[in-house]
């Protein structure tokens, strides 16, 4: 057993990540202890390949790769799972509650599909599960949650959770690169995984909203019924498009509560200059949250790499030793693990402003025929943008008043349809400059 005050970890994935996690239990030990009153010490690293564990000095007599062993070691209070992925992942904290041993992990896209399941299974064995590192790498966004923001209704959540496509929409931005040009540099500049379809599909910022939007609003966030579009299809032309307009291009995860459920979406939209998100620039992610009592509030950090990661699995193990995190399972229903899912907003009853983008024919009369379209679907127009760019095909540009989703939608379909237009449409949501008019 762990003698009063000392607390044996075991590390499962010694990665970017693992490293940095193991690094500020080894090298940092003294300070958390003095910090915190207790005594946290690495007990066993089990990896895949130690290379990383060797390259910042974690004793070789700590490797193991038995991990019914790490399991059956009274000595280990918590299991800190940093390996990535589902089905390993998941087996290894199963094994870890059903051993007893309290669990740490960073792994969004398990929460986001076996949350439930898991917590239910911790709450089964009078254990816990730490999982500030999943949704925003060095802010501290689930504490805010689950205790700083606890006496009030959340009614709106939404925010910047990706790093890697942070950068890319900044560097398309600020140096006008093409999307291909700032993934290149993202990855040269080792902030793009070689393989990035997670990041900019969207998928990796759906994972993070299921996890928050469960724990904002109280209810089951199904991932698979999250509209999502990513980054990937994006067009340098409406991003300069919007600049002129006065808004600034963002992947937004967006969580917000209407009348006929919750308003779930990872999308690409704008956000005007004056606007907080907007001065998120590189790999930083930001998070805002709007309470009934608090008002507006805002979270920003990095959001990713080494060391913001291993901050928020470090400060979670802490949690866990000092009951912080027992105390929240034990009185809060934070994360509902039952089967019934959150009654959600259908996507078309949204309502919001929306950018628009045509390319059409260079005919008299196209721009009042469009207009006739959008004005018989209940659509008004706040501005109109128009480039001579070509000699036959002109783009056009128009953003809206506040409109339903599925009216915009509709009209398009009819736009469309236009013998004057050569190309599907573009359209983009658009977020108020205050907050308060978001929701």
């Amino acid at each position: 057993m762990e003698e009063k005050g000392q607390y044996g970890v075991a590390l499962v994935g010694c990665g970017i990540v693992g490293g940095g996690t193991a690094r500020i239990l080894t090298q940092d030990k003294t300070f958390l202890q003095e910090r915190t009153g207790i005594s946290l010490y690495l007990k066993y690293v089990t990896s895949r390949n130690y290379t990383n564990a060797r390259s910042i000095g974690i004793p070789e007599d700590l490797y193991e790769q038995d991990y019914d062993k790490v399991l059956s070691d009274p000595d280990v209070f918590v299991v800190v799972e940093l390996i990535g992925g589902l089905t390993d992942a998941k087996r290894i904290i199963i094994a870890a509650l059903e051993a007893g041993k309290h669990v740490v992990t960073a792994n969004k896209a398990l929460m986001a599909h076996y949350g439930p399941e898991l917590f239910a299974l911790a709450r089964k064995k009078n254990v816990t599960i730490g999982f500030e590192a999943s949704c925003g790498g060095g802010i501290p966004i689930v504490k805010v949650i689950t205790d700083g923001l606890l006496a009030n209704k959340i009614e709106a959540m939404y925010g910047i959770v990706n790093g890697t496509c942070n950068h890319i929409l900044t560097e398309m931005t600020e140096k006008g690169e093409s999307y291909q040009q700032a993934l290149k540099s993202a990855q040269e500049a080792g902030l793009a995984e070689a393989d990035p379809t997670l990041d900019v599909t969207g998928m990796d910022s759906v994972h993070k909203l299921t996890i928050l939007g469960s724990l904002a609003f109280g209810e089951r966030v199904d991932l698979d019924s999250i509209p999502v579009t990513g980054i990937d299809t994006l067009d340098l032309y409406d991003i300069e498009s919007g600049k002129e307009l006065g808004y600034i291009m963002k992947l937004l995860a967006i969580g917000q509560k209407t009348d006929k459920g919750l308003a779930l979406s990872v999308a690409p939209a704008f956000v005007h200059t004056v606007h907080p998100l907007a001065r998120i620039s590189g790999a930083f992610n930001a998070v805002s949250i709007y309470g009934h009592a608090v008002g507006h509030t805002m979270y920003m950090g990095r959001g990713a790499g080494s060391s913001p990661t291993a901050s928020a699995v470090v400060s979670d193990i802490i949690a866990t030793a000092l009951g912080i995190t027992s105390k929240a399972f034990e009185t809060l229903n934070l994360w509902p693990d039952r089967t019934q899912k959150a009654r959600q907003l259908a996507p078309e009853d949204l309502i919001s402003r929306y950018y628009l983008r045509f390319m059409v024919k260079d005919r008299p009369g196209t721009v009042a025929r469009i207009s006739s379209i959008l004005s018989s679907n209940g659509i008004s127009i706040t501005s109109l943008l128009q480039k001579e760019e070509a000699k036959d095909n002109i783009p056009l540009v128009m953003t809206t008043h506040e409109a339903r989703a599925g009216a915009v939608t509709q009209a398009l379909k009819e736009i469309e349809n236009l013998e004057e237009t050569v190309s599907a449409p573009i359209f983009i949501r658009i977020i108020e400059e205050h907050p308060e008019s978001f929701l």
